[in-house]
């Protein structure tokens, strides 16, 4: 199966620290139907401050809806756990983010991986939902393939998500069977986390935040609301000021 050119991986080295030598990671995923893509930009601006830079392609994504709906949760957290565990054999720290499905992801490795991970990076991270009808996906699947997605939920003009416009339903049924573990597992994460949230978001609504903020233990935790942008809030019109405080962020929790 081919992938698409927008859905290539993204990786940097590290330019190690200029006084002691060392070497600082980071980990972004991507989310639910999307691709790397829209991560590259914001891996790009942290390479350009001499972070080691991982953006790999989820199993299923970037081919064909019908690909990925053979696909489920594990595979996808299986692909995050490996590049996890390469950034961090070449690094003496390493900070993980994802956007959406992408920061659940995020969520999961902080818990299970504990002190490894320094910290976590959310951008509209989805962990719950309110919309009734995501209850009647269970059933849903077994009697079709497919429905109609909400792609490129960006403000931003001409900007380009480069996601499916379908949503396949086995792999959509096994993400939302996978929320109860997440937020399960909750507690367990106590890393500091550095979380974006869009005022205006057609796809996440504000219930994961709420989750997400209340069950954790972390206690450093810094929260900012996006005003310009939708979903995809890493290609809009704030992007900038998710780069440069993540960036900021990142130094912080690494620092020795």
């Amino acid at each position: 199966m081919s992938v698409a050119s927008h859905a290539q991986p993204f990786y940097a080295d590290a330019v190690p620290d200029a006084d002691d030598g060392r070497r600082v990671g980071v980990l972004l995923s991507h989310g639910f139907t999307g691709a790397p893509a829209s991560m590259v930009p914001w891996g790009e601006h942290l390479a350009g401050h001499g972070m080691a830079v991982a953006v790999p392609r989820l199993p299923g994504h970037g081919t064909t809806w019908q690909e990925m709906n053979k696909t489920r949760w594990p595979h996808w957290y299986a692909e995050l756990d490996s590049a996890f565990d390469k950034l961090r054999a070449n690094c003496d720290q390493v900070v993980v983010g994802g956007l959406s499905m992408g920061g659940a992801l995020a969520l999961q490795l902080a818990a299970d991986r504990g002190s490894e991970v320094a910290g976590v990076m959310l951008v509209n991270a989805a962990v719950a939902s309110e919309n009734k009808q995501l209850l009647a996906v269970p059933l849903l699947q077994r009697v079709i393939r497919s429905r109609p997605g909400i792609g490129n939920d960006i403000k931003k003009p001409g900007q380009l998500e480069y996601g499916y416009d379908r949503v396949p339903l086995r792999a959509l049924a096994s993400l939302l069977s996978s929320w109860k573990q997440i937020r399960h597992d909750l507690p367990r994460v106590t890393q500091p986390i550095l979380s974006f949230r869009s005022r205006v978001d057609h796809v996440v609504d504000p219930s994961s935040h709420r989750l997400i903020t209340s069950l954790v233990s972390s206690r450093d935790v810094e929260e900012h609301v996006l005003d310009n942008s939708y979903h995809v809030a890493t290609l809009d019109n704030d992007a900038p000021q998710i780069f440069e405080k993540s960036a900021r962020f990142v130094r912080r929790v690494t620092r020795p």
